[in-house]
C-alpha cells in the first residue's frame, strides 16, 4: 500500500486526513455465526447513520486527494483513538515531523493529542466539540474530501456490499480504486467513471 501511496504527488504534502467508517459484513444472526470473519468482526453503532451494524470499522489516514497512506480494519467495539494510535505506532515512519493530521471531534482526547504531538512530532487538528472553547471550527469543506472518498468506496466500489468472506477479501476491496485512476491518468482522482463502463 505504501508503494502505491508514494506513487502520487500528494504523498509529499504536509496534510493528512483521518477518519473512520463502518464496513458492514453481515445482516443476519445466521451469517454472523457462520462467517469466516467471526472472531474478528463485531457489533457497532454508526452515529452519523443512526444504525447498528456487524462488521468492521475502516480507519483511514489519507492524502488530501484520498489516497490511503495508513489504513486498517478493527472491531467496532474498540475506541477510535485506541485503534488510530495503534496504527500510527505501527506505521510511525509514514508520518513525518511537522505533518498536520486533520480529524473529526471523535478524536478529541488529551492523551491522544499528546501522542500525536510528542511521540510523532505532528499536529492534530480536529473539529471542535460543542462543550469546548472554540479552537479550530468544524472544517466542513475540508472534511468533505475524506467523506467523498468514503462515498466512492461505498457507492461505486460497493464496499458495504463487498461480499468479502475473509479478511484478505475485504482488504483487497479497499485498496485498488484511487490507485487505478492514478495509473490511467484520470484527471479527477476520486472519479471512478471507468468502473461504470
Amino acid at each position: 500500500m505504501t508503494a502505491l501511496a508514494r506513487d502520487i504527488p500528494s504523498w509529499n504534502e504536509d496534510l493528512r486526513l483521518l477518519d473512520s467508517t463502518p464496513v458492514p459484513c453481515g445482516q443476519s444472526r445466521e451469517t454472523v455465526k457462520r462467517s469466516d470473519l467471526c472472531g474478528h468482526a463485531g457489533y457497532g453503532y454508526c452515529a452519523s447513520h443512526s444504525r447498528y451494524f456487524w462488521g468492521f470499522r475502516l480507519y483511514l489516514i489519507s492524502t488530501p486527494e484520498g489516497m490511503p497512506v495508513i489504513w486498517g480494519l478493527a472491531n467496532p467495539k474498540i475506541g477510535e483513538r485506541e485503534v488510530t494510535q495503534a496504527l500510527l505506532e505501527h506505521d510511525h515512519h509514514l508520518i513525518h515531523e511537522g505533518q498536520v493530521i486533520l480529524g473529526d471531534k471523535g478524536f478529541a482526547g488529551r492523551d491522544f493529542e499528546a501522542f500525536i504531538t510528542k511521540d510523532l512530532g505532528a499536529t492534530l487538528i480536529r473539529a471542535d466539540r460543542k462543550d469546548e472553547q472554540l479552537r479550530f471550527g468544524n472544517f466542513g469543506g475540508i472534511r468533505q474530501l475524506i467523506e467523498s472518498f468514503f462515498d466512492t468506496l461505498k457507492g461505486q466500489l460497493t464496499l458495504e456490499q463487498h461480499g468479502g468472506c475473509t479478511l484478505t477479501g475485504v482488504y483487497a476491496r479497499v485498496a485498488v480504486g484511487i490507485w487505478h485512476n492514478r495509473r490511467i491518468n484520470e484527471p479527477r482522482k476520486r472519479s471512478l467513471i471507468a468502473y461504470d463502463d
